[in-house]
């Protein structure tokens, strides 16, 4: 039957997918409430097939776009396919019924086409406040689950066009900020029904069957690519580890995150033994956490010519040990999962640079920083903001890492100043790059950031979840490491507290926090750095004139690389 299917309507019907994949995604940032969701763009959204593999999926988040593949599949089997309706909508956000920590609701949405239903569309938002602890649900100190807000296993939200106002209610009384929580789940609702719309329409061109059968030979296509790539690498077995700063609870303790990357017969497999057990803080990842990570190194190591779906997927698999860090037993908790999910990412990734050094570079800063201030403002209205700051990539082979910049399995934006002190009694006093934070190299890292905020009225609560304050981004092929990330609280006395990496605390009026995300890894000896890139470093502010005189001296060879005329 695949034989009898013309490529070109496949070709066609393919990229009218990835379309609607990213109409879904920009009707979420149009439509959401959040500053976190419209400027920092935390929310993901993909097609599904009814057997709840990925069928299409916007640029996005791949954190979420892999996490919501358990949350479709969980939905399947909570609700059977015969049992849905037009119009029904389904949700859940449960870590350990899979989905990914509990900010992260998944909406699902069954799309029914000439009376059959043939997909589903799926939206993941990180919601700004679902209650918990501490404002923003992201408490670095929580010892269990139920200390993080508001856990829903899967639920029917809507049936036909009827909301379930009981759930409705509970949402908004578990929140700090309830309509913006409702607001952004609408939002994700809008998203989903542009995918259910869009299917539709798509569907007056080609009949229901023939579209099921072009979306078999998509993912079968994939696949056969995926594993042809595979089929290409030398096979082997290459290992890495690296580590996190601590779990928030014992603050002195670094977190060890080991892989060993088995490529053989087409197939990728992921083993984590030998990572550290769970720990007591919120920085343990459940299964569908290293799946995301696994997934987008998978990607990285077969090449961007192959269509994402769900058939890139199938040679991959993992083995988790239970009771560790990426495989806990519950009630562990987990909301800070983004740090270890980025750090199982980057072990991976130098796990392969063994055996693809052109392809995967030094060591990201692997950071995303999380700021969540929460309070009242002077009229009395609660505000939750969340800031998501990057550090510097690694550099590669052949170029410098870029600066202030997501990488690997996120994909958010920092807030704009702008919108940061129009939500919030905040202001900022400075948002520069940090000098000298890239790693030397023959290619440099990319630098972090440095920002400055000052508390302008009330008490806000603030959390900080940061990383690489203690563990710096790896160097690669003789080059250094990045810097290290540091922020300090300069409290309105004059008195200084430097931040651990992670805190929960309470800031006053004129509190400042000064933060200096970290940097990239260099590439390469740093003596054979061409002259005019690293003049037009010290002249760009990047380098500094003594780390250029330093750390870019002269080589044994003589190469005058690094000399610089001051």
């Amino acid at each position: 039957m695949t034989q009898q299917l013309d490529p070109i309507t496949i070709e066609v019907v393919r990229n009218k997918l990835e379309g609607i994949a990213n109409e879904m995604q920009m009707t979420l940032f149009h439509s959401s409430f959040s500053p976190i969701v419209r400027e920092g763009l935390d929310a993901s959204a993909s097609l599904f097939t009814i057997d709840g593999e990925t069928l299409a999926q916007a640029v996005a988040i791949p954190i979420h776009l892999a996490t919501l593949i358990p949350v479709v599949k969980r939905i399947i089997q909570e609700f059977p396919l015969d049992t849905m309706r037009d119009g029904d909508v389904y949700m859940m956000n449960d870590p350990y019924l899979g989905g990914t920590h509990l900010p992260d609701i998944g909406i699902v949405m069954p799309i029914f086409c000439q009376g059959e239903l043939i997909a589903f569309s799926g939206s993941m938002t990180h919601h700004q406040d679902i209650g918990g602890m501490t404002a923003g649900s992201v408490p670095t100190n929580a010892t269990e689950i139920f200390q993080e807000g508001l856990r829903l296993p899967p639920l029917q939200l809507r049936s036909g066009s009827e909301m379930n106002e009981s759930i409705v209610k509970i949402m908004r009384l578990n929140s700090r900020i309830p309509d913006v929580f409702i607001g952004d789940i609408h939002a994700q609702i809008s998203a989903c029904t542009i995918g259910l719309n869009r299917l539709k329409d798509l569907s007056e061109k080609f009949s229901a069957s023939l579209l099921r059968m072009i979306f078999s030979d998509l993912l079968d296509r994939s696949e056969r690519m995926t594993r042809d790539a595979l089929l290409a690498i030398p096979e082997g077995t290459y290992r890495y580890v690296d580590y996190n700063d601590n779990d928030g609870i014992e603050l002195d303790k670094r977190i060890r995150i080991e892989v060993a990357v088995t490529i053989k017969d087409g197939q990728f497999h992921c083993d984590f033994t030998g990572s550290n057990p769970q720990v007591r803080g919120p920085f343990n990842v459940v299964p569908s956490g290293s799946m995301a990570a696994a997934y987008f190194a998978s990607r990285v190591i077969t090449g961007s010519d192959i269509p994402t779906n769900g058939g890139c997927f199938r040679p991959v698999s993992l083995h988790l040990p239970a009771g560790s860090i990426v495989n806990p037993s519950e009630p562990a908790p987990v909301n800070a999962r983004t740090a270890t999910i980025k750090r199982i990412t980057g072990v991976i990734l130098g796990a392969l640079r063994q055996v693809a050094p052109e392809t995967i570079g030094a060591d990201a800063a692997g950071e995303m920083l999380l700021l969540s201030f929460g309070g009242h403002t002077r009229d009395g209205k609660a505000f939750v903001v969340g800031e998501l700051i990057a550090g510097g990539s690694g550099a590669g082979h052949d170029g410098d890492g870029v600066d202030v910049i997501e990488t690997d399995a996120t994909n958010c934006m920092n807030l704009p100043v702008e919108a940061l002190e129009s939500d919030a009694p905040i202001r900022v006093h400075q948002s520069a790059l940090q000098i000298d934070s890239g790693g030397a190299g023959q290619q440099r890292g990319g630098l972090g950031i440095v920002r400055e905020y000052e508390i302008l009225e009330g008490e806000v609560s603030f959390t900080h979840r940061g990383e690489r304050h203690y563990c710096a981004a790896s160097g690669a092929n003789g080059g250094s490491s990045g810097a290290m990330a540091q922020t300090i609280i300069t409290r309105a006395t004059g008195a200084k507290e430097i931040v651990p990496s992670k805190l929960v605390t309470t800031l006053f009026k004129g509190d400042r926090i000064l933060i200096k995300t970290a940097g990239g890894g260099g590439y390469g000896d740093a003596g054979l750095r061409q002259r005019q890139s690293l003049e037009a470093d010290i002249r760009n502010g990047k380098v500094s004139e003594e780390a250029g005189a330093t750390l870019y001296a002269p080589n044994s060879s003589g190469n005058l690389a690094g000399s610089v005329d001051s």
